[in-house]
């Protein structure tokens, strides 16, 4: 039984890991990653200020919502 259980074992400690492919797959979704994130950042701000713009322009009425004074 012993000797099954190693031959198991043989096989994994054979296995070898290709960093230079691991690394550089690494620092490619990285990458992608940020420039998503800058992306998705910069779009919510042009978005909110652009719709912010025209909805003011055609109402004539600002809609400005009032935050009540904290106590302590």
């Amino acid at each position: 039984m012993a000797t099954s259980a190693e031959s198991k074992w043989e096989d994994q400690s054979a296995f070898d890991y290709d960093y230079e492919t691991l690394r550089t797959t690494g620092v490619i979704l990285a990458v992608v990653m940020f420039v998503l994130g800058i992306l998705i950042a910069l779009s919510k701000k042009i978005k909110c200020s652009k719709s912010t713009n025209s909805s003011h322009l055609g109402s004539g009425t600002s809609s400005k919502t009032e935050v009540p004074q904290q106590t302590v």
